[in-house]
């Protein structure tokens, strides 16, 4: 048998200026590939929106002619004018500088981004944001939101620079939640307040619709569970129609025609029939919190404490969407306090307290 020789390279460095000629090969190399087969940092949702914009025009070109605006601090330290993104108000924000003026763009859940917008962009002009149009925009979201996709709303507004003087005007990132959270606001609530900048009355940019279709073989798994006796709820940050879609891809919600919100709404059923001959439920983030406040002071050995959360999950069918981490929390204690012996699988930060 011959002997065969591997030189190991591990522990062999290369000269700082072949290291940095074989880089830039590299990168070079990679330009000249599709979109899609490019390397790309981030979560689903990010890279699909790069290879997508890229395709129109040139990510870095954008980002180098068009920086994020940032400001000298009291101590000199320049802070970045951006929001990130988190999953309680489910957007982010970053002011742009476009060259004569600023520009804020905000990116997020539709529900989030529509209620701020007061005009949208058609045909390249700003017109008011009509009931005509928002129902548009809303039959849109739904379309895309029934075939399993996600959809994100994208918005901007102009700041002048007789007001946003770029090399003095400091912008409040830190205090921006007092004034900038509440999505029911008006610019004009809080426009006067030093350090503040429009979060409200923007114009929509359009919506954008990913496809980000289940792992292969959960539908075998959810299938599998039930076989062994176990119940699987779905708990997402989806829209509703997403999340049901999906839920019915991968055998959580099999009966979409029997769902609670399906037979009231769309078959016309009173809310206590639909209740009572509905298998499976989907429940808005937004109405768990409605809940959860309604009984927040009830004391804990009240019986009706948590009642609504536990009667969603009697159902076979469950699916909650638009969820914090903080209500999927509250949907494993649910579980719990019924004597249900819970497993959470979970594959995000925000998945991590419900886990624990």
């Amino acid at each position: 048998m011959k002997k065969v020789a591997v030189a190991s390279l591990e522990n062999k460095k290369l000269d700082p200026a072949a290291e940095k000629e074989m880089k830039a090969r590299l990168f070079a190399a990679e330009k000249n590939l599709l979109n899609i087969h490019r390397r790309c940092k981030g979560d689903a949702s990010e890279t699909g929106l790069v290879q997508f914009a890229q395709s129109i025009h040139d990510l870095d070109e954008l980002r180098k002619k068009y920086p994020t605006h940032s400001f000298a601090s009291d101590t000199g330290k320049p802070v970045d004018v951006l929001i990130p993104f988190n999953s309680e108000y489910k957007f982010n924000l970053f002011v742009r500088d476009m060259g004569d003026e600023l520009c804020v763009f905000m990116k997020g859940a539709p529900e989030k981004i529509l209620k701020r917008c007061s005009k949208i962009l058609v045909g390249n002009q700003e017109v008011d944001f009509t009931d005509e149009l928002r129902k548009e925009i809303s039959d849109a979201q739904a379309s895309f939101g029934n075939l399993g996709e996600r959809v994100l709303a994208f918005a901007k507004r102009s700041l002048p620079a007789s007001k946003f003087n770029k090399s003095s005007y400091k912008f409040d990132v830190k205090g921006w939640k007092s004034w900038g959270l509440n999505p029911e606001s008006q610019y004009s609530d809080y426009e006067n307040q030093d350090g503040t900048w429009p979060m409200h009355n923007l114009t929509l940019v359009g919506v954008v619709s990913l496809n980000d279709p289940p792992r292969l073989k959960v539908d075998l798994s959810v299938n599998k569970c039930r076989s062994a006796g176990i119940k699987v709820i779905m708990v997402t940050g989806d829209q509703p129609a997403t999340a049901g879609a999906i839920a019915n891809k991968v055998n959580i919600l099999k009966h979409p025609k029997k769902e609670f919100n399906y037979m009231h709404k769309e078959l016309g059923l009173s809310e206590e029939d639909a209740w009572a001959q509905s298998t499976g439920v989907v429940v808005h983030g937004d109405l768990l919190a409605k809940k959860h406040l309604e009984q927040e002071n009830l004391d804990d050995s009240d019986p009706k404490k948590g009642d609504f959360l536990r009667d969603w999950i009697s159902k076979p069918e469950v699916v909650f969407a638009r969820t914090t981490p903080s209500q999927k929390l509250l949907i494993v204690k649910a579980c719990q306090d019924v004597d249900n012996v819970v497993a959470v699988t979970g594959d995000g930060v925000n998945d991590s307290p419900a886990i624990k």
